[in-house]
């Protein structure tokens, strides 16, 4: 449960909070650490509102330290995690990048995912989004139920380029594996925390300012 919103969700949907050793509030990105802890729907703007109303000292219920900017720090340890996993499908052999490697992906249907650099010039990736949506249209009108690529546009060619020990990172292709499949979720989970909160998140009383009804708000999309 989201201690901001006592919304019931997955633990998939969720992200937890610990006390570190020296006092100081900490986001446990695997759910692993040792301590009682504070769930919060997995989303920067919701743990913002948490910092704002002191969620995190009434349910743990003693004094928290906050690091200057925890929902930052969050958004920092989970792209960590989501490029840790690009690292480890690169060596498992279930990463392929560069734009006419991952385009002869998408034609044949053998990727699991599609990566786009945040920075990508907006006719390269036009060149990738529209096979893409043709391959789920094609799936659909073949009946094919489950069929899914996600498409994740979440860091810059520099910030992949650099965990993956190249220089720049544009167009990428997740391919099936188990490292490859664990790179997808923790992708998912940056995708959540990244997006605006609609109200399928919270109530509108637990968050300041406008939220979108879920059908009209693309942020949440995270296909092409």
């Amino acid at each position: 449960m989201c201690a901001l919103t006592r919304a019931e969700k997955p633990v998939a949907e969720l992200i937890r909070f610990v006390l570190g050793p020296d006092g100081v509030l900490v986001p446990d990105t695997d759910a692993k650490a040792e301590g009682r802890g504070v769930w919060i729907s997995l989303n920067k703007v919701l743990v913002a509102e948490a910092v704002k109303k002191k969620v995190f000292a009434r349910s743990l219920k003693t004094e928290v330290k906050l690091p200057e900017d925890l929902p930052g720090l969050t958004q920092t340890r989970l792209e960590g995690r989501y490029l840790n996993a690009l690292g480890m499908a690169r060596k498992a052999g279930q990463l392929t990048f560069g734009a006419t490697k991952v385009r002869a992906l998408i034609d044949n249907g053998s990727l699991i995912a599609l990566i786009t650099a945040t920075d990508a010039a907006e006719d390269g990736r036009s060149k990738m989004v529209g096979p893409l949506k043709a391959l789920h249209y094609a799936a659909e009108e073949e009946g094919i139920e489950g069929f899914e690529v996600p498409h994740f546009e979440l860091l810059n060619s520099e910030q992949m380029g650099l965990a993956l020990g190249l220089e720049n990172v544009i167009h990428a292709a997740l391919t099936r594996g188990a490292a490859a499949q664990a790179a997808v979720e923790k992708a998912r989970r940056l995708a959540l925390y990244t997006a605006k909160p609609t109200e399928k998140d919270t109530d509108r009383a637990a968050v300041d300012g406008d939220l979108l009804p879920e059908a009209t708000d693309e942020r949440r999309e995270i296909h092409g």
